[in-house]
């Protein structure tokens, strides 16, 4: 049954991707952030609201924290997915896996033993293949900014570890994680020019915020319910479903060096979270 959640947490994450590359022929990636976060934040309250969680909490360094590198993240990410094929922006963010591994090897000051560096390094030299012969020279930079996306993203889930360690319920983290994204993403956006939006673009625009939360709740469950190292294996499903719908949609196609990247990344992920120290 984990195994089913993940895998609707996958494609809801992929389609995600497809609607915000719908979305930007009207708005830019950071206003699909801001409105992203503002309808995920609606869906949110309601189910707090129906669940009866309280949103009181003494740990709230903790959730400004996850927060802001979430948000962060985040704003890389949808810009990423704008300018690259939608496979290649959701693997480079996927390398979140292999940051969150070192990071906590750092935080709890274990040793980078010679397997768990192995395969660290193995995710790398994907990354390499990746980035450089599939990408044109004015997009290596995106391509960067989509690796600065995945490391951002493993500082957030080590953030997240450190929550639910403290016992803050998962409904709860996410509604201040929406929060603080529609406040710090709204501030962002009055710096620039701001699309209206029109009532045909309300459906789009709801689809994305429910598509991001439900894939949210749907990957928190399968955690909640599945083997770690099972639904982590899964999680990678979202790359090929994201590789699939940009050939259908877009017809985006990737080099055999390319695929080969994102084979070494998945499978560097994999390894790496098997090998990361259990806390």
């Amino acid at each position: 049954m984990a195994a089913i959640w993940m895998l609707v947490a996958g494609i809801l994450f992929a389609s995600m991707g497809v609607l915000i590359k719908f979305g930007t022929a009207h708005f830019s990636s950071n206003e699909i952030v801001f409105y992203r976060s503002f309808f995920g934040l609606l869906i949110m309250a309601v189910m707090i609201f129906h669940r009866r969680t309280s949103l009181a909490t003494p740990h709230w360094r903790g959730h400004l924290w996850r927060g802001l590198s979430g948000t962060v993240a985040m704003m890389l990410f949808f810009y990423c997915i704008t300018v690259l094929p939608l496979a290649t922006a959701i693997t480079l963010n996927y390398t979140s896996s292999l940051f969150l591994t070192a990071l906590t090897v750092v935080v709890y000051k274990d040793r980078f033993h010679l397997p768990l560096t192995t395969s660290l390094a193995l995710g790398f030299v994907g990354v390499i293949l990746l980035l450089h012969p599939t990408l044109a020279r004015e997009q290596f930079t995106s391509g960067l900014f989509g690796l600065m996306s995945g490391f951002l993203a493993g500082f957030a889930i080590l953030n997240v570890r450190e929550l639910g360690k403290l016992g803050e319920p998962a409904v709860r983290v996410v509604f201040y994680f929406n929060l603080v994204a529609a406040l710090f993403s709204g501030i962002w956006i009055l710096q620039s020019e701001i699309h209206p939006v029109l009532l045909c673009d309300l459906p789009l625009l709801l689809a994305i915020g429910a598509s991001a939360t439900f894939a949210q709740v749907a990957m928190t469950h399968a955690y909640r319910i599945g083997h770690t190292q099972v639904v982590s294996t899964l999680s990678y499903s979202t790359i090929a479903f994201a590789s699939l719908f940009g050939l259908i949609f877009w017809r985006e196609t990737l080099s055999i060096s390319g695929w080969l990247g994102i084979s070494l990344i998945i499978a560097s992920g994999v390894l790496s979270l098997k090998l990361s120290p259990k806390h």
